[in-house]
């Protein structure tokens, strides 16, 4: 008996949970977030460890959409190597907390060029309360300028805020 009122206890906190997650989907909600990518965990042409991280804000337009802007850099060999500036959108798919984006990157290379990227990723988004979010994502950044080898596969985690 115990058993079961711990057990209803436990479905019903889950599913209060749930809702107050889903509510951060709706429209005229904002967002801020941070994340580390690469960190070892990306596979480009470049053989050495790099590290980056990104800063992003967004505006919820509507019901599971949110535009987003993004600024970020890399660092290879403890040296800054590369400044991106960016747009992308978000659909977040509500029964599993997944969400799909696709954007556009501008990036500058202190070796001497310059790079606009495509940038899909798959995420997940893992409510800790409210409002705060751990979010894993697998991106790729296809190079529109050298395909072959300036495109990056990776994985990243971030920070979010929903308010």
């Amino acid at each position: 008996m115990m058993l079961m009122k711990k057990t209803c206890m436990a479905l019903l906190l889950l599913m209060l949970t749930s809702a107050s997650a889903f509510a951060q989907f709706e429209k005229g909600k904002k967002y801020l977030g941070a994340s580390l990518t690469s960190a070892g965990l990306s596979y480009s042409d470049y053989d050495e460890f790099q590290l980056g991280a990104d800063i992003t804000a967004g505006y919820m337009f509507r019901q599971d959409w949110m535009l987003l802007g993004e600024a970020g850099f890399d660092l290879r060999k403890g040296d800054l190597q590369t400044l991106y500036l960016g747009a992308k959108g978000r659909y977040y798919i509500e029964q599993n907390g997944l969400y799909l984006g696709c954007g556009l990157r501008y990036l500058h290379n202190f070796s001497n060029f310059n790079d606009l990227q495509l940038t899909p990723e798959v995420g997940y988004c893992f409510f800790l309360g409210g409002h705060i979010t751990i979010e894993p994502a697998a991106y790729y950044d296809m190079s529109l300028t050298d395909f072959g080898h300036k495109s990056k596969v990776g994985v990243k985690v971030g920070l979010g805020y929903y308010f």
